[in-house]
């Protein structure tokens, strides 16, 4: 766990000092790569701007030690998977890579209980070494629809690694929902 800490301290203290020059190949590697591992739902009291955490299979295990999201590397390193809320009937499943080879930018898949699959992709201009959002591709007909969708992904991490804040915004009518998805995790 400290040794743990510390990777992630020295990576988020060298991607701070050089992020006025980060690229997706940089987020990618050095952020993305450090909410690898499991990280169990925090505890009712702290799920703070969502009544999300409130559905019946969430309840039961918010505040316990089982996951409530997982990151890993797939494909030797080339994908990330999110598995965020498994074993719950709000299971989904979230596939982060780079765009092409040289990684110019960073694309997510999300396989979502709407039962779509909307395409992102980051916006670096908004992301910091602490804070990575991926936006809709809006070259794709689902993120220019009036289907409801998930149309913004933010993972924000707290500066120890400890605690992870993760947004799932919806669209509906082109326009933001009142009500979306935001879920915290503590490292497990």
């Amino acid at each position: 766990m400290l040794k743990t800490t510390l990777s992630l301290l020295s990576t988020i203290a060298l991607t701070s000092s050089l992020y006025s020059q980060a690229d997706a190949f940089d987020i990618y590697y050095d952020w993305m790569h450090t909410l690898k591992g499991e990280w169990t739902l925090s505890p009712a009291e702290k799920q703070l701007g969502t009544e999300s955490y409130k559905h019946k299979d969430l309840a039961a295990i918010s505040g316990t030690q089982k996951a409530g999201i997982t990151f890993k590397s797939i494909g030797k390193e080339s994908t990330i998977q999110e598995d965020l809320l498994p074993n719950t009937q709000k299971q989904m499943v979230t596939m982060y890579h780079c765009t092409d080879v040289e990684c110019n930018n960073l694309k997510a898949t999300h396989y979502c209980v709407k039962q779509n699959q909307p395409e992102f992709l980051a916006n670096l201009k908004q992301s910091t070494p602490d804070r990575i959002v991926f936006d809709c591709d809006m070259s794709t007909a689902l993120c220019q629809s009036d289907e409801d969708h998930v149309h913004t992904i933010i993972h924000e991490i707290t500066e120890d690694g400890d605690h992870l804040k993760s947004s799932y915004l919806s669209w509906k009518n082109k326009k933001p929902k009142k009500i979306s998805s935001i879920y915290h995790f503590d490292k497990k």
